[in-house]
């Protein structure tokens, strides 16, 4: 069973908590990994874009000049593609992007990526995270105790005012709760710092 070291606020470790094999010990899959990646990815997109084709463009009707005898090539109206207020070729319609993975593949791919970090020593347990007040300061301070590189990701068992509006100012830290870990976010994290009350709720409801 794999082992990490437990914090407090200040950054002092003070033991060492165990983590589920299930989560934190799981092969590490990458085909997995990338396709849930390009899921998420693909599902933030709108897919409304939209142009008209030759065939939708208001006007040319009209056959622009005759056919022979003017030494140019031959053209029928005025909105193909080659003209200036003409339709477009291959032109984008609305259209839906979704990739839907197996659940199986998404636990999977959630699994290898908590997994690689564990072994990249990018994850920090604290045992807990309480602030007096909803202040920025407070908050980067106890940040300021341990070593931080990048984005960081800041995992609570649930929704606490006090933390969010503390944390909401500072650049390159990004809250998240149990119930929204997704493997984008925490691939791309640089380190990840859970409540020791969070990492129970991530095996419970992951495991």
């Amino acid at each position: 069973m794999p082992k990490t070291s437990l914090y407090n606020m200040q950054g002092v470790a003070i033991g060492e908590v165990e983590l589920s094999d299930a989560i934190f010990a799981a092969p590490i899959n990458t085909a997995a990994m990338h396709l849930v990646v390009r899921s998420i990815l693909a599902n933030k997109r709108q897919g409304t874009q939209s142009a008209l084709t030759r065939g939708e463009v208001r006007g040319g009707g009209r056959k622009i000049y005759r056919q022979k005898g003017t030494g140019n090539a031959r053209h029928h109206g005025n909105r193909a593609p080659q003209f200036r207020h003409g339709g477009v070729v291959f032109a984008p319609k609305p259209r839906d992007y979704v990739i839907n993975v197996p659940k199986k593949v998404r636990r999977l791919a959630f699994k290898s990526a908590l997994t690689s970090k564990l072994n990249a020593g990018e994850i920090i347990v604290v045992d807990n995270i309480t602030l007096e007040q909803p202040k920025t300061r407070l908050m980067a301070g106890v940040l300021t105790h341990f070593p931080l590189s990048g984005n960081t990701m800041l995992v609570l068992p649930g929704r606490d005012e006090t933390i969010l509006r503390a944390s909401s100012n500072i650049p390159g830290l990004n809250t998240f709760f149990v119930n929204t870990l997704n493997v984008y976010d925490i691939l791309r994290a640089g380190k990840i710092i859970l409540t020791q009350e969070a990492l129970k709720g991530v095996e419970e409801v992951y495991a």
